[in-house]
């Protein structure tokens, strides 16, 4: 099993002393040229602060985020569950876990980064400012990623269950094993509905519950038995989908 999580716009500082990016060791190394064509264009884009401000939508009090950019390669890295912040990170609350919790982490969590591509939730990386919308010169990101992150991800086997945002989804899709996870509220009428506000919150809970428990789960109904269990409300949706059932007040 894999969960599979989108990344998030901020990142923690820091990192490891001394120690800087090695695409080494990334997981899916079969993405390595990918992601260096795309830090080529990435620190071309840098050569000029007011066109990346532009690009990556920042104003002039997050100069930093270019700076971030422009020396990334020489900055110190951390692991990826570790560098992405903000509210799914925060549920996920990475600097809780016990050993035992973060080794199972790293082996079932992949972030999907519109920079790197997937990467394992222990692989190092640098801070860095870049979304799955940003125009780069000379290269888009869904046509440079789709094709060979589906490929890497259908490669992988067993479980998927996909937490990312529509949006990076189609950066690449997931395999035919995965399942997409919806959060879902009830209406008075019973009538189901997207949220919106919560569902970074609601994935991040879930996703540690998940790691904690410990369990690789090889199906859904596996996935769903367990849900039962820990507190969650988990049902099939649409084809392909999962319902994460949340109270609307609360959550």
């Amino acid at each position: 099993m894999i969960v599979l999580l989108p990344p998030s716009e901020t990142k923690r500082d820091g990192g490891v002393r001394g120690s800087t990016l090695d695409w080494s060791q990334l997981s899916f190394p079969e993405l390595t040229e990918r992601r260096q064509s795309v830090a080529v264009r990435l620190t071309e884009l840098t050569g000029d602060s007011d066109a990346a401000r532009r690009a990556l939508g920042l104003s002039v009090k997050q100069q930093f985020e270019v700076e971030r950019n422009r020396s990334f390669k020489t900055a110190p890295v951390m692991p990826a569950l570790e560098r992405y912040t903000g509210v799914l990170f925060d549920g996920l609350d990475a600097g809780s876990m016990t050993p035992s919790e973060r080794s199972f982490a790293h082996e079932t969590v992949v972030v999907h980064s519109a920079l790197f591509g997937p990467v394992g939730a222990g692989d190092p990386i640098p801070a860095y400012r870049l979304s799955h919308n940003t125009r780069l010169p000379g290269l888009t990101l869904k046509s440079h990623w789709r094709r060979s992150v589906t490929e890497a991800l259908r490669a992988v086997e067993g479980l998927q269950l996909d937490l990312r945002s529509e949006a990076y989804a189609q950066l690449g899709a997931a395999s035919p094993n995965s399942v997409y996870l919806r959060i879902v509220t009830e209406g008075p009428e019973g009538k189901r509905v997207a949220l919106s506000h919560f569902n970074k919150k609601s994935k991040g809970v879930f996703s540690r519950a998940l790691i904690s428990s410990g369990i690789n789960h090889s199906t859904v109904e596996s996935l769903i038995a367990w849900s039962r269990g820990a507190g969650f409300q988990l049902e099939h949706g649409a084809t392909g989908e999962l319902d994460l059932v949340v109270p609307h007040v609360g959550v």
